[in-house]
Order: structure tokens, then sequence, then C-alpha cells
């Protein structure tokens, strides 16, 4: 009994050692999250619903979304092929830059319109999905409403599968389905659902935890502290506008001959003068509030809190830059950008474009109009957009100083550009073999920031 009663006061000496796990005063502000995966699909509906009406009606959430979108996508993240041949490796190449146009089976834009599209969608909605169809000997994609795909739907298999919030599992929890609504015209509430299997649907979301199922929108943390500031703001200028209504109250004498008094009530608008009912001689002047200093950093640290929380830096939600330096916007910078390719290989590659390019490639050799290995055809990597620097000329030269020295790669800075370092060597030289035939000769002195001089050969 003793050593159980030492055990017990052991284990409350030590979990009061954190005050985070406290059960006092202090600890009982605390909410609770027990399950994420559970916590996430019972409220991934509600919070999406929300983000959405946020990111449609709030300025600070539309500049955030937009910047992820621009971050994440740019003008496209696109494929180099790996296949050991050049001829077909610059076949694949080609065929697959003139497909882009033709991939959106809604016709609405190109390949990277739907990738921007669905990066848009995964940051409101948390997630996005995509179907793949095959019309004939082409691949067609086409994207889905994330509430399409039906999150009431949950039940166990006789098969020992299982389906969890509209997507079906095998009994190893492997993914083999997703069960998609298509409404009945004319009805709210009756709907009917196919069965897409999965080699079909891609399914793109922000993995925050193990046995995640479906997404939840990036606008999480922050929803209540951004409808708090929209409340905050509109109060602010309902108490403006208010108070520069009424600008004066002229107040006649006892005397005063044709003068009449007015409701002060009545409708007013800016620079209104009244005139009051008989009585002391005066004019009075309205003291209108004003916003001060304080309730300005008031609203600029908001703004940071909620930068913070949907991870991007503060001058990119506010639009401010009057705070910002060269030092600290390349730190800030450098950071992000981290954070960007991780998502950028981590989801939108690996979810979305890595299987949407297996599934194409294999469809142009089945189809027969490319001639190669399918597994071979299948290998792809992947090169995102250069992003600009706030000095791009010290980049520059840093990287070729890093090539002159041995410590990086042609292939690597060029890549880094977001260029086909094949498709930049063939450029070159027709455009060098083109100068030629034309007798032209580019000569850029050294160390000059002059452009270069075209020189007619003799």
């Amino acid at each position: 009994m003793n050593i159980l009663k030492r055990a017990k006061a052991w284990l409350s000496g030590s979990s009061r050692s954190f005050d985070g796990a406290s059960a006092g005063r202090r600890g009982r502000s605390f909410g609770r999250m027990p399950s994420q995966p559970k916590a996430q699909l019972a409220s991934r509906f509600e919070l999406a619903a929300r983000a959405r009406y946020i990111a449609s009606n709030n300025a600070v959430a539309a500049a955030a979304v937009d910047a992820w979108v621009s971050a994440l996508v740019g003008t496209g993240i696109k494929p180099q092929s790996s296949h050991r041949s050049i001829r077909i490796r610059g076949r694949l190449n080609l065929a697959w830059e003139a497909w882009t146009d033709r991939a959106d089976a809604d016709g609405l834009g190109d390949l990277y319109a739907l990738t921007a599209l669905m990066a848009k969608r995964t940051v409101i909605d948390g997630e996005c999905f995509a179907m793949l169809i095959n019309e004939g000997k082409e691949l067609k994609v086409r994207l889905l409403d994330p509430e399409q795909v039906d999150s009431a739907l949950t039940r166990e298999l006789s098969d020992g599968g299982r389906i969890v919030s509209g997507i079906e599992f095998n009994r190893s929890g492997v993914r083999v389905a997703y069960h998609v609504r298509k409404e009945i015209a004319g009805t709210a509430l009756q709907y009917t659902t196919d069965r897409v299997i999965a080699a079909d649907m891609l399914h793109m979301f922000r993995v925050d935890t193990p046995g995640q199922v479906r997404g939840i929108t990036w606008f999480a943390p922050i929803l209540s502290r951004i409808a708090h500031l929209d409340a905050w703001i509109d109060a602010q200028l309902t108490k403006q506008a208010a108070a520069a209504m009424l600008v004066g109250i002229v107040t006649p004498g006892d005397n005063a001959d044709g003068w009449e008094g007015e409701a002060l009530g009545d409708a007013l608008e800016p620079g209104t003068i009244k005139v009051a009912p008989l009585g002391s001689d005066g004019i009075t002047f309205s003291d209108p509030p004003t916003v001060g200093m304080d309730a300005i950093e008031f609203a600029k640290i908001i703004e940071r809190e909620i930068a913070a929380g949907i991870g991007l830096p503060a001058w990119q939600v506010s639009q401010d830059l009057s705070q910002a330096n060269y030092g600290s916007q390349r730190g800030g910078l450098i950071e992000f950008r981290r954070r960007v390719e991780q998502l950028q290989y981590g989801m939108i590659v690996f979810q979305f474009l890595r299987p949407l390019w297996v599934r194409w490639s294999a469809t142009e050799v089945l189809s027969g109009r490319l001639t190669a290995n399918e597994q071979e055809a299948a290998a792809a990597k992947w090169i995102a957009p250069k992003t600009a620097w706030i000095d791009p000329l010290k980049d520059s030269q840093a990287e070729l100083a890093a090539i002159s020295g041995g410590i990086m790669s042609r292939r690597e800075a060029v890549t880094s550009r977001g260029i086909d370092i094949e498709a930049l060597d063939a450029e070159i030289a027709a455009d060098n073999e083109r100068a030629s035939r034309l007798g032209l000769k580019f000569n850029v002195p050294a160390n000059s920031n002059t452009p270069p001089e075209v020189v007619e050969a003799a």
C-alpha cells in the first residue's frame, strides 16, 4: 500500500512539473484535442465553410490565399523526363507541354491553371480532388469540389475494409476508392454517389498528422482572429463615419428673428450644420474621435499574428513594407522559401503532378503515340519556377562563383531557375548558329552592367 501511495505521489509530482498539463486554475483555461484525426474529421466541414466565407469577404484573408498560390505554383511546376534516351526524353517533354493546353476536361484553362486552382482550394478548403478521365486515347483532368466526396459516408464494410468520410480503405488500410456525390437536379436532400477507384482520383492536401484522412483548411488556427479583426475594423469605421456626420450646431439668441429650430435626429451627412431651437448665442462644433496610434499598432499586431498562423511573412499579408529592409526581407524569404519547397515537392508534386505524369506517360505509350518502355517513361524530375531575389545581381554573381569554384554544377544552377538545361542549351546553340549565319557578334565587356553591344561582322 505504501508503494502504491508513493507511486501516486510521484506521478502527481511529475505531472505538476509541466504547467501545460496542470489541472489547477491555470490549467482549466486550456482546450483539449485528444485525437487530432478525429477532431479534423468532426470539424473540417464547418471550418472550411467559414474559411470560404472569410477568403471571399476579407481583404487580409484574400491576400494570404493569393500569396500562397503565387509562392507554391507561380507560372507552373514543370517536369523534366529522366528517360535514358535523349531522343525519347525530348519527345516526352515536348508532348507533355503540348498536352497541358488540352488537359482540362472543362476547357477553362491549361494544366498550370488547374494546378493553381488546386493550390487555392487546398489553402481555403484544406484539400482538392482531381479525377483522371481517359477520353478515347487522351487523358483529361477534371477538378472536383471537396464536398462532392461524401464526407457524411462512414461505415464498416463486410470484407474488413471501411469507408471514412467518403474515402474507402481495404482491410490493410490502403485507399481503394472515393465515393463522389452526384446531386439529383431539383432536390436538396437526395443524391446518389459514384464509386471512383483510387487510380482515377488524385487527392491533394497537407498532411498534418499520421492517420489523417481528409484535409483541413490552412485558416483553422486564425479563423477566430480574422473574424474579430473584421468586426473591430467595422466598428472603427462605423464610429468614424458617425462622428463625421455632424460638423456644427448653430444656437440662435432668444430674440433672433426668422430662425426656426430643426430636429437634430434627422438624417445627417458629412459637413452638416444644424440649427438648434432658440436659446443662448453661439455655435458648437463636434469633436469626432480619432483612430489613435495605439489602435493602429494593435491592428498591426493582429495582422502579424494572422500571417504567422497561416505561415506567411507578415508583409505578404498586410502589403506593408514600411518597416522592412533588405536584411529582414531576405532573412524572412529564405525561411519562407524552405517551407514553400517542402510543400511543392512533398504535396503538389507527390500527390498530384507525379501520379499525373505516370498516368499521362502510360497513356502515351499505350496509345502508340510514343514507343518506349512504360516504366522508363514514367521517370521524371520536377522543376519549380524560379523566384526572384531582392538583389538578383548579387545572387547571379554568387552562383557564377560557386560554379567556377566547383561547388555547384551548371545543371543545378539552371534547374534552380525553373529551366530545363537541355532546352536551354538547345536554345543557346540555335541562337549562336543564327547569329553566326547572319554575321552578328555579341560583346559583353567584363565587369560591366551595360547591355551587350551588337557588332556587325566585317
